[in-house]
């Protein structure tokens, strides 16, 4: 099915946008200039058609490609709040963790995974090794899959725990002055400002005061 899937998706490239793509994310990778809503279209597609062992497949092999649109396309596959059983589709997700490059294609990736570590929190555990890692990608991709956790407005006594496990290590990333790290700090105490500010301050006011001044600004801006 992968090549019938890259064929459809292929049938809809655009050479203009694909360059404008290409330049745009700085990813050296092929792109096909295929826009978002049909990158949809198609997935919504395909996941009608197939159970979850065939959507793992075709994800493992659309991301294989590596083609931008098709990246997208397998972890869009594989965005759903309930998925049974789901360990192979965790399992795919957090592998391709290690090999991220770029933003869009990790925080589409990182956004299915948002749903599976909700899904299984024990999995935080995997999660953690992803701090130490010496891609950047994969140590920002620790803060954002843990995004849902400072969104939420009654966490539980294990939330909570996930939730300073992932403060813990926004604390560590300070110190990096990598631009993306910083970002991910503050889009982080960002969203936890909305849900439990005094938490929020009490990170600004504490290890977040190392932190450049537009990523200060940034976690600050709803305080």
């Amino acid at each position: 099915m992968i090549d019938t899937a890259l064929a459809r998706m292929e049938a809809l490239a655009d050479a203009g946008k694909a360059a404008e793509m290409a330049a745009y994310h700085k990813v050296s990778r092929r792109y096909l200039g295929v826009t978002v809503p049909q990158v949809e279209e198609l997935v919504a597609e395909w996941r009608a058609g197939l159970d979850v062992e065939g959507r793992v497949a075709l994800a493992a092999g659309l991301w294989d490609s590596g083609i931008h649109e098709a990246m997208v396309a397998a972890a869009k596959l594989l965005t759903q709040a309930r998925i049974r059983p789901d360990g192979a589709v965790w399992d795919l997700i957090a592998g391709w963790s290690l090999g991220f490059e770029g933003w869009a294609v990790a925080d589409h990736a990182t956004s299915a995974g948002q749903k599976r570590l909700v899904a299984e929190p024990a999995r935080i555990e995997v999660v953690a090794g992803w701090t130490g890692s010496t891609n950047m990608w994969t140590r920002r991709a620790a803060l954002i899959i843990t995004l849902p956790y400072a969104k939420m407005n009654f966490p539980k006594e294990q939330d909570l725990a996930i939730r300073e496990r992932a403060l813990g290590w926004a604390a560590d990333y300070v110190a990096d002055r990598d631009w993306f790290i910083q970002k991910a700090v503050a889009w982080w105490v960002r969203d936890l400002s909305k849900h439990d500010a005094a938490r929020a301050r009490a990170f600004l006011d504490g290890p977040g005061a190392g932190l450049k001044a537009f990523a200060r600004k940034e976690a600050g801006r709803h305080l």
